[in-house]
């Protein structure tokens, strides 16, 4: 803490220094600096702007020195987890559990995000002190302090602290090189100490081959594979060797698509294309896949402009959603049983369900259903409502529909009773001292998850507004 309070002195010194040489107020809130009243003849730029650099720098130092401390509080907070749930009886096994994800909501993170920093938190303090030094001086960020932990992770806890000490990045090892030099010098070090367990690690890494998608601006996404390096080389020449081929013979491509600038499509969209059309079996991509969109009827059958919800994505442009059911005209609604097919596409068939909301606060309207486990359709329903995890900071798909209150502590199976969330969550929530439940406190019926954890702090999140829905002004 005294580290940090020098570098606060430093930074109010360097703000009290800027002042006086005529930068206005409003630019020492960290905001733009707009242009000096004073005329510049008066005023030494060089020696403001040197000011201005050297609060910049003080500042990182700062963060970088706060990072350590979060580390040493966070591996204080585990043993004192721990340490009370041996005193509540809590089998060995399981203590420790739900200490990460308490982590994350204090430090308004996700789940899987909190559990990472904990284990970083852990290598630093209990094996890398060098490293945790170097971070606390502010020679190392958090992330290249977490690369070093990364390139180590296989190593036993005497090879590790070895690197640690031979790297020594807190008498400048690192200063002046990148995120890549970093990761080089510690696969290094791990390589010479244990050659063989780098190598078993590599070996073991091929099962943890996934696929994830994740959004991009303008209603685009990212699909990641994660591959052995054979499997991704050979995948990618494949699709090279597709796009050469069809820009060679001047391919438009499904549909006659073509570039940003009218002309045959470049290289990368030919990869694109050719992916999608051998992953899905057709051009269009669309093929016994089930794509949720969530838009008003205005948006669907008047043209309005109120955004659209796809599920897996989020919000996209109403345009680019009637382009997507192939409505760019006006078409006759459904029939009045529901849902319905509204209308036939070369590439997909679209359905309509009804959506019913409340018309103050946008809220889904309520089914109910005596059953232990949610109804299909109770199960869609509130997928749709939550679009992602419910567990505040936590945007991971849904895969359990639960029960807020837990059935077996007399929880209904209802809308109100509810929640998505993704698998981690759900599991975490079962351990001993965390207690979720609805509350509705702005007076606008709008669905809300509270969380309580051990500590007795408490965390809430609400489900998303729907589209043609937006939270009043009170």
């Amino acid at each position: 803490m005294e580290r940090i309070r020098e570098r606060q002195a430093v930074v109010a010194d360097a703000l009290v220094a800027a002042s006086s040489r005529g930068l206005p107020a409003s630019a020492l809130q960290l905001g733009p600096v707009p242009a000096s009243p004073v005329p510049a003849s008066k005023v030494p730029p060089s020696t403001v702007s040197s000011d201005l650099i050297e609060q910049l720098r003080v500042l990182e130092e700062m963060k970088s020195a706060i990072s350590g401390l979060q580390a040493r509080v966070a591996v204080a907070f585990d043993l004192a987890q721990r340490a009370e749930q041996a005193e509540a009886g809590v089998p060995a096994s399981e203590r420790g559990q739900g200490v990460g994800a308490q982590i994350a909501l204090a430090r308004l993170e996700s789940p899987n995000r909190g559990s990472r920093l904990l284990g970083l938190a852990k290598a630093l303090v209990t094996e890398m002190p060098r490293t945790l030094a170097a971070l606390q001086s502010g020679q190392l960020n958090e992330w290249r302090a977490t690369l070093l932990v990364r390139e180590t992770a296989c190593l036993s806890v005497e090879d590790r602290c070895a690197v640690d000490e031979e790297l020594a990045a807190d008498t400048g090892t690192f200063a002046g090189k990148g995120d890549k030099a970093i990761i080089a010098a510690a696969k290094a070090a791990a390589c010479r100490r244990d050659p063989r367990s780098v190598a078993r690690r590599a070996s073991r890494a091929a099962a943890e081959r996934t696929v994830s998608l994740r959004p991009a601006p303008d209603t685009m996404t990212y699909l990641t594979a994660l591959l052995p390096v054979a499997q991704g080389v050979a995948a990618y020449a494949a699709l090279t060797r597709a796009a050469d081929s069809a820009r060679a013979s001047g391919d438009t491509g499904p549909g006659g698509d073509t570039g940003s600038r009218g002309d045959v499509r470049g290289r990368g969209q030919v990869m694109a294309d050719t992916l999608v059309e051998r992953i899905t079996g057709t051009p269009g991509g669309f093929s016994g896949i089930n794509l949720d969109l969530v838009m008003t009827d205005r948006t669907l059958f008047q043209g309005d402009s109120e955004p659209a919800r796809l599920k897996g994505y989020g919000i996209v442009p109403a345009e680019w959603g009637r382009e997507l059911l192939g409505l760019g005209q006006a078409v006759s609604p459904a029939p009045a049983v529901s849902p319905g097919p509204a209308v036939q596409d070369q590439e997909l068939t679209v359905w309509l369900r009804r959506l019913y909301t409340a018309p103050a606060s946008g809220e889904l309207l309520t089914m109910d259903s005596k059953a232990r486990l949610f109804p299909t359709r109770l199960r869609r329903f509130i997928e749709i409502r939550d679009d992602t995890c419910r567990t505040p900071y936590c945007d991971a798909p849904i895969r359990h529909i639960d029960h807020v209150l837990p059935w077996r502590s007399g929880g209904t199976t209802t809308v109100e009773n509810g929640a998505g969330l993704c698998e981690a969550c759900n599991h975490t929530k079962e351990s001993p001292g965390w207690n979720n439940k609805t509350v509705n406190r702005d007076g606008q019926g709008n669905h809300t998850l509270e969380v309580s954890t051990p500590t007795g702090h408490t965390y809430q999140s609400k489900a998303p507004p729907l589209p043609g829905h937006r939270p009043s002004r009170t």
